[in-house]
């Protein structure tokens, strides 16, 4: 029998791999449901958002006249206002304690009365205090011969300069917000699939499938083919609930600024390849030391802490100090880079030779683990029965 050319064996196995996974009814479901989460989220966002930002508000008696100017002041302070005209104030305040009116002003424009269910937006307050103070001024400006129109406009024309020696982008919140979902995405598919791949080992080892397939393969070509076909299979989904999620989140006008996310999307893609490279054939090898699915978790769990570590651990340093001494080292070690660089690229704090240098750093990490996970994986994958000890394995 003719013996298959390598790369034609490790693509057979890749192929076996990635299509009984995606035709799985488990994946479909599984990918639907987190599409189904993803896109109620944004969407809940994106109300939220919209609520956050906008107040109505109802005027009666003499404060009807300041709906313009409440409306214009709002705005100056962040905070969109619409008005309704209010006859009877005390079915006005039964819609305040119901929600339908957020605030409901009464009174003279220079002594208002503000009625609220529990507590005063603090940009409406903002912009209520600056009305009543402007509405007072102008009536002692009045009092001391000087027109108030006049003097309002030198006060207009009066300005500080500021001069930011750093200045913060207009766009970082967004960016935080892309970076830390990149890092939750990759994430997810880092620890899932990573852990699907050491299931397979720990399968194929215990119905003695592994014999079979390793009578016409070698361990390596079998082990290659095992993380490109499942890891096409976490491509495929990340790919997919990525662009999703970007589209959604753009046509809601939750991110503005679509070309930044679909490149952190492309750039969680190329960390998502070292990443699982680097972490499934760890997970691969440490699953060929164990025979049975109850074994598993044991040797899994060091593996798992390192990348729980650098989620969470990443996500509050990308919060509070992005561009941080602690952060910047760590983003460049191989075990925390696929996690952690990509948010920092989003966020456009990682200057270009730190990003190489965590490339460069990582490609030698996957190559120095696959040999190391190869050797472990081919002296392990064919015992059975009691586990293997790792320096059995290293032998």
């Amino acid at each position: 029998m003719r013996r298959l050319s390598p790369s034609r064996a490790v693509l057979l196995v890749a192929r076996r791999e990635f299509l009984g996974k995606v035709r799985t009814r488990s994946f479909v479901i599984g990918t639907i449901v987190i599409v189904a989460v993803l896109a109620g989220y944004v969407l809940l966002q994106a109300v939220l958002f919209d609520q956050a930002g906008r107040s109505t508000v109802g005027l009666n008696g003499q404060a009807t006249v300041l709906a313009e100017p409440l409306k214009e002041t709002a705005k100056a302070f962040g905070r969109e206002v619409s008005t309704v005209d209010v006859t009877d104030p005390a079915k006005a305040e039964e819609d305040v304690r119901s929600g339908d009116l957020d605030v409901l002003i009464t009174g003279a424009p220079d002594a208002l009365r503000v009625v609220v269910k529990d507590n005063l937006n603090s940009e409406l307050q903002n912009a209520l205090d600056a009305i009543v103070k402007q509405q007072v001024l102008n009536a002692q400006l009045a009092e001391a011969g000087l027109d108030p129109a006049v003097v309002a406009k030198n006060m207009a024309a009066a300005r500080v300069t500021v001069v930011a020696l750093e200045p913060e982008s207009s766009q970082q919140g967004q960016r935080l917000a892309i970076g830390l979902v990149i890092a939750a995405l990759l994430y997810y598919s880092l620890l899932v699939y990573g852990t699907m791949v050491a299931q397979g080992v720990v399968e194929e080892k215990s119905s003695r499938v592994v014999e079979i397939l390793l009578a016409t393969l070698r361990p390596w070509q079998l082990l290659l083919g095992k993380v490109m076909g499942l890891g096409a299979v976490g491509l495929v989904q990340l790919v997919l609930i990525g662009g999703i999620g970007l589209v959604l989140s753009t046509t809601t006008g939750t991110i503005d600024i679509p070309g930044l996310a679909g490149g952190a999307l492309a750039t969680g893609v190329l960390w998502y390849l070292i990443g699982f490279f680097l972490y499934a054939t760890v997970f691969a090898a440490a699953a060929s030391l164990v025979s049975r699915q109850e074994e598993l978790q044991s040797v899994l769990t060091p593996i798992s802490t390192v990348i729980i570590i650098a989620f969470v651990v990443g996500i509050n340093l990308l919060i509070q100090d992005p561009s941080g001494t602690t952060v910047t080292v760590l983003s460049m070690l191989p075990p925390f880079a696929p996690i952690l660089m990509p948010g920092r690229m989003a966020i456009g704090v990682a200057p270009l030779w730190q990003v190489l240098l965590s490339i460069v750093l990582a490609i030698g990490f996957v190559a120095a683990i696959t040999w190391l996970g190869g050797k472990i994986y081919s002296n392990a994958v064919l015992r059975t029965g009691s586990r293997v000890k790792l320096r059995d394995a290293l032998r």
